[in-house]
């Protein structure tokens, strides 16, 4: 039986930012995949152009990550914020607020592949993969894990479980923590096509059928979300790529010039999902298995890495017994202010952005232009966009020239 201080159940884009956040500590960590450990083979590392934060991107910086793949990242230095039907638009320029770029944006595959690089140079860490979580038991002192692994059975003890483990948690669902859960009753489909037009902005485009965000990436290509009512999932999912296009022009418009090229298409459901709690004995939750969120905003992973960089933190500063209590008491206190108002800022936006009521159609006009034109209040929404709300991890603040 293998002892070590941090087991992290699920390799992916969180689970995997973890473990390299603790890599050269004195803690004893393990990593747990259910994926073999194989570039462009993860199920995370998906067709999906992530719009990463600065904070994200400082700390992937920091974590020697960016070396491995920030080189087809592509700035975002400025945002385009609109509602079709409405004169209400938000227009942000990183420049305008004396920063060279608000995040960048990067496939979630090459970010994948970064993060695989720079887990191959981990000095200690144990890598399960493929691993599956087939049971663990509270032991007082630690947690006694079971792995399913091609050779057989594995088990560890470990002073603190934590949950990476995605929506589906099964760790969450082992230790019968509730969840706050809505379906928005929407699809996203997921691709990149080419603009007639150089993309230099990330837009976000609401609509009443749900958002449409075209972000901008290497080689001219440009990523896109679009948002559907489920109902009407199977028709967009039959459309051919001509079919595809026209829907895109008539939510998106003709800003960009004709599109054309559609890549690959995936599409999944869109529901939100909040745990009541992210901490039990000797067992916490990061990432997705704490937190859904809706895709408008794009704050899924950045929210998630800031988990990781909060507990790796932790870990690092308070040394000893992984799993005390109160460490993992003030993991859930530092985390509360940056889950609560992220999570509530998306799940507002994706409802208050499709309702039809005039009132509200009013207000969110005028909410947009003061937004656009009152300098504080973009001040505010930029920094928080950027990820720099509540006690903000020290990687994340790190920027590397």
């Amino acid at each position: 039986m293998d002892d070590v201080d941090v087991l992290i159940v699920g390799g992916g884009l969180v689970g995997a930012s973890l473990a390299i956040a603790l890599d050269g500590s004195s803690l004893r960590v393990a990593l747990a995949e259910a994926a073999p450990p194989k570039p462009d083979m993860q199920p995370s590392y998906d067709e999906r152009n992530l719009a990463l934060a600065r904070a994200s991107v400082n700390a992937l910086e920091s974590l020697g990550v960016w070396a491995h793949c920030g080189a087809r990242a592509t700035p975002i230095r400025k945002i385009h914020v609109s509602r079709q039907g409405e004169f209400g638009v938000v227009r942000l320029d990183a420049a305008k607020h004396g920063l060279e770029s608000f995040g960048a944006t990067l496939p979630a595959r090459e970010l994948g592949n970064g993060l695989l690089a720079r887990l191959d140079k981990c000095k200690s860490l144990l890598r399960f993969a493929p691993a599956k979580l087939a049971a663990f038991r509270d032991d007082g002192d630690a947690v006694v894990a079971t792995l399913a692994t091609a050779e057989g059975e594995r088990t560890l003890r470990t002073r603190l479980l934590a949950g990476a483990d995605g929506t589906n948690s099964c760790v969450r669902s082992a230790l019968g923590i509730d969840c706050e859960s809505h379906d928005y009753a929407q699809t996203a489909f997921v691709a990149t096509l080419t603009p007639e037009r150089a993309i230099d902005s990330a837009y976000e485009r609401f609509t009443t059928t749900g958002p449409v965000a075209l972000l901008p990436l290497a080689q001219g290509r440009a990523g896109v979300v679009l948002t559907v009512p489920t109902a009407d999932a199977a028709r967009v999912a039959a459309l051919d790529d001509s079919g595809f296009i026209d829907l895109l022009h008539d939510r998106f418009g003709w800003r960009l010039g004709k599109l054309s090229k559609p890549g690959k298409r995936v599409s999944y459901p869109l529901r939100r999902l909040y745990a009541q709690r992210i901490v039990a004995p000797r067992t916490v939750l990061v990432g997705n298995a704490a937190q859904t969120l809706h895709p408008i905003g794009a704050q899924g992973f950045n929210l998630g890495l800031r988990d990781a960089l909060t507990l790796a933190e932790l870990l690092i500063d308070k040394p000893g017994d992984a799993g005390e209590s109160a460490l993992l008491a003030e993991y859930a206190q530092r985390r509360r202010e940056d889950r609560e108002g992220t999570s509530q800022q998306s799940d507002a936006l994706a409802r208050w952005t499709a309702n039809e009521s005039p009132p509200l159609k009013l207000l969110r006009t005028f909410g947009l232009l003061a937004l656009d034109r009152i300098a504080p209040l973009q001040a505010a929404m930029v920094r928080r966009g950027m990820g720099f709300r509540g006690r903000v991890p020290t990687l994340a603040l790190n920027q590397r020239p």
